[in-house]
């Protein structure tokens, strides 16, 4: 059976009791940790007080650390999630011993109280009900947080389609903030994923006293190889967005070339033009063409012709 109870409004416990077994195991989730949650830990457990002070919310590390303490384990990890349109780190600290597991959180991690939910209301589909397992528990959390960054990913994913199809419909300049949004992104998970796969890997050495070291070793052999997968979908993301930034920026470049050759050719087109007005503007005596009747159409003549001129001269260079 499963016995749920609300000890205060930061910190629920679910006693995962499996009849057919003689050993209990106690989670308890405790969201916003505060002075009254870190003194109710301090009271109930032998923890170190500086684990306990880690775990408060007031605390965020920056790095995923494993610490043993006597009879404990203590596991700062963070997992990406979304906020605001882009992805942060969000914190989740574990203490771990034979028959409890506690897990401290800013409830930011939709998918882990999602799982703490369904073991309130379907124990048995827990693995951890069958084998009653702290060691157990850590990984099936683990794995339900791990798996959370695959659909993150998938975003990643969709928003390189998009950015694709945004450069070559010659959309440079919305691309260039997608692309800039989809590198910071990038660039947060890489730094929230790179070290779990150490972490994951000195679990494999947990023990219990309930499952065999084997059985152990399997589950958690397969986090390591979901964070493998995770980091080398990372790597290819990263090396795509690069390529698609350097396509843009050079489309990009090639569309202030054409403005830049337009404009040179605009200018050195109007320059003779304008000093072919200058020079009749100086009412210098005897000028030509000044005092004719047909005198101001044929200097428009002689400007059109220089035009027509210079025109011919930069599509015979090929450079119209």
């Amino acid at each position: 059976m499963s016995n749920y109870r609300k000890i205060s409004d930061r910190i629920e416990e679910l006693m995962v009791d499996n009849p057919r077994s003689a050993s209990r195991l106690k989670w308890l989730n405790i969201v916003n940790a505060g002075k009254t949650e870190i003194d109710y830990l301090r009271r109930n457990y032998a923890f170190d007080l500086a684990h306990l002070r880690s775990a408060s919310a007031a605390v965020s590390f920056q790095r995923p650390q494993i610490f043993r303490g006597g009879k404990y384990l203590f596991l700062i990890l963070h997992f990406p999630t979304f906020k605001g349109g882009r992805i942060v780190a969000s914190e989740v600290d574990f203490f771990i011993g034979h028959g409890f597991l506690i897990t401290a959180h800013n409830n930011s991690l939709k998918v882990l109280a999602d799982f703490f939910n369904l073991g309130r209301k379907n124990p048995a589909s827990l693995l951890a009900y069958s084998l009653e397992s702290s060691a157990i528990l850590l990984y099936e959390i683990l794995n339900v947080l791990i798996n959370s960054c695959y659909p993150l990913l998938d975003e990643n994913s969709i928003s390189l389609a998009e950015i694709e199809d945004l450069i070559f419909d010659r959309k440079q300049k919305e691309a260039v903030e997608q692309i800039l949004n989809l590198r910071r992104n990038i660039i947060n998970v890489r730094k929230i994923i790179q070290n779990h796969k150490n972490i994951f890997q000195k679990l494999l050495e947990i023990e219990s006293s309930i499952v065999e070291k084997g059985a152990i070793k399997k589950y958690y052999a397969d986090l390591v190889e979901h964070s493998k997968r995770i980091w080398e979908i990372l790597d290819n993301q990263k090396e795509m967005v690069e390529v698609l930034n350097n396509t843009n920026e050079s489309l990009l470049n090639n569309q202030m070339t054409d403005i830049m050759k337009t404009l040179t050719i605009f200018s050195v087109i109007v320059f003779p033009l304008t000093l072919l007005a200058a020079i009749f503007g100086m009412n210098a005596k005897y000028m030509p063409f000044v005092d004719q009747p047909w005198g101001f159409w044929i200097i428009i003549g002689i400007m059109l012709i220089g035009c027509v001129g210079m025109l011919l001269f930069f599509r015979q260079k090929k450079w119209l």
